[in-house]
């Protein structure tokens, strides 16, 4: 009778081992999954906020091709539908560079069949004299706060590409230029990034 109860007690030991080795496994699957929800929606914000500082720079661009609101630094005379005034010619090098440089940025269309200029150019560099690309308010004058916690960790560029638009019937002596301008954001991380494009047109000139 008595090693009957031993007996008894001895597997009631290996259950309750084994009921506590499940609930154990379950907790920590469920904190890894509380850990991959959390790095996801981190992931997201950190998009979301580049995706916001290329938009910003995007519009940027934008105002400085139309009219930028800083007398001191606008070069916003350049820009015409008519004229391909500041943008490299074929002897030149794909992109102004030089921060103090007012073509700094405008790049030559790419030939058909060639590698566009806008995948070639290296939006990381941020050097005075090499960088080829425009970072925010350089020709605007407005400012971007970049730095810790939820702001992007660089301040956001963007190039501007020259591109020829001609109708169908035009002559090819008549020039119309129009504008593809291709913007980067960081999020909190360099590493997080967000490209977008789009083409542009100065209105009435």
């Amino acid at each position: 009778m008595a090693s009957c109860r031993r007996h008894q007690y001895g597997v009631t030991l290996v259950v309750t081992l084994l009921m506590l080795v499940v609930v154990l496994l379950l907790g920590i699957a469920a904190a890894q999954i509380a850990l991959q929800g959390e790095k996801s929606s981190r992931n997201d914000r950190d998009r979301q906020i580049a995706f916001q500082a290329a938009e910003a720079v995007l519009l940027d661009a934008e105002m400085d091709i139309e009219h930028s609101p800083d007398a001191d630094r606008s070069r916003s005379y350049i820009f015409s539908s008519s004229s391909a005034l500041g943008f490299p010619g074929e002897a030149d090098a794909a992109c102004g560079s030089g921060t103090q440089n007012i073509y700094l940025g405008l790049c030559r269309s790419a030939a058909e069949g060639v590698v566009p200029v806008w995948q070639t150019v290296n939006f990381m560099d941020g050097d005075d004299k090499t960088s080829h690309s425009v970072p925010y308010g350089r020709f605007t004058g407005q400012s971007f706060q970049t730095g810790a916690g939820s702001l992007s960790a660089r301040v956001p560029r963007y190039i501007i590409e020259l591109m020829t638009h001609r109708k169908v019937g035009e002559s090819t002596d008549q020039a119309d230029y129009l504008y593809r301008i291709t913007a980067i954001g960081f999020g909190t991380r360099e590493t997080t990034q967000v490209v977008l494009q789009t083409v542009y047109r100065k209105a009435g000139r």
